[in-house]
């Protein structure tokens, strides 16, 4: 099951009322909309977005209850510009952005995302985009792979990674997140025996940002989003690596310093050690929190 990263934090963060209108531009599994509809309605209005259909699907049954309080949309949280004009919002009391993906989504072997679980390559987090992690595996150039392994990876054997990748794949296409990792493996594996992560990991979160072009969306979103906020309304975000961090900071900063945001986290609030130790996926989350001024 998956389970909400700070969900006390993230809610009394929000400052939730009765009546309240809120966006939850990534709403995944649904844990924390589901805490949030039980502050707001039945008078309020929740609306969700997300690029997964399954997602949406799985997290309707689980807010069933609270029906005429939410709309769930199927899209990216880039155009959410369109998606409250469309739905006749003119502004909204809180928005959540929780960056990470959900744990069926990991566990679930079609879709590539995880080393572990194997699985065909593909990571797209929209099913209906034209690139998979098949596609930049098996057809970029090797400089174009080590770019995307530095850039998004911040991988320090990029190079290595991407000559391995070519080389195998000048025998046989690469099909699989397993045998995907194995290259990566036999590149630099060695290399990581003092530290804690599979060596894979910086190439596999690479390769998904690349294929979901998730930095761009990011920063798209977010500008979006603090205009659709009304005066004293929250903004809370949820990173899981630092090039998204980096992303949010940056931008909490530059609308702080316009006048637009007060900065409410001058530091990033982090999962709990009890969190942590119940849900280990957890524990590289920072949660931001900003707050409208004008």
């Amino acid at each position: 099951m998956h389970q909400p990263v700070m969900l006390k934090e993230v809610v009394s963060s929000l400052n939730l009322k009765r009546d309240d209108i809120v966006l939850d531009a990534t709403i995944g599994g649904g844990g924390h909309a589901k805490e949030i509809l039980k502050r707001i309605a039945p008078n309020g209005r929740l609306i969700g977005i997300d690029q997964d259909e399954a997602a949406l699907k799985i997290v309707e049954s689980e807010i069933e209850s609270y029906h005429g309080s939410f709309k769930l949309v199927h899209d990216n949280f880039k155009n959410l510009d369109k998606i409250l004009s469309a739905e006749r919002i003119k502004y909204l009391d809180a928005i959540l952005f929780d960056l990470g993906i959900s744990t069926y989504q990991i566990e679930d072997s079609r879709r590539g995302f995880s080393i572990k679980y194997g699985g065909r390559l593909d990571m797209r987090m929209d099913p209906r985009a034209n690139i998979t992690a098949y596609d930049i595996v098996n057809r970029y150039s090797e400089r174009s792979l080590s770019d995307i392994i530095e850039r998004f990876g911040e991988e320090r054997f990029h190079s290595r990674i991407a000559r391995f990748i070519i080389g195998a794949r000048s025998k046989k296409p690469i099909e699989t997140s397993e045998e995907l990792s194995s290259i990566i493996h036999k590149a630099v594996g060695y290399r990581y025996r003092k530290t804690r992560i599979d060596p894979a990991t910086r190439t596999f979160q690479a390769i998904r940002i690349a294929v979901n072009d998730e930095l761009a969306s990011l920063e798209d979103g977010l500008k979006k989003a603090v205009s659709w906020l009304k005066a004293g309304a929250r903004i809370c975000v949820i990173s899981f690596h630092s090039l998204e961090d980096r992303i949010v900071k940056g931008l909490f900063k530059s609308y702080s310093n316009l006048g637009v945001l007060k900065i409410v986290t001058k530091k990033p609030l982090r999962p709990s050690p009890a969190e942590i130790a119940t849900n280990p996926r957890s524990r590289s989350g920072k949660l931001r929190v900003a707050e409208r001024i004008e």
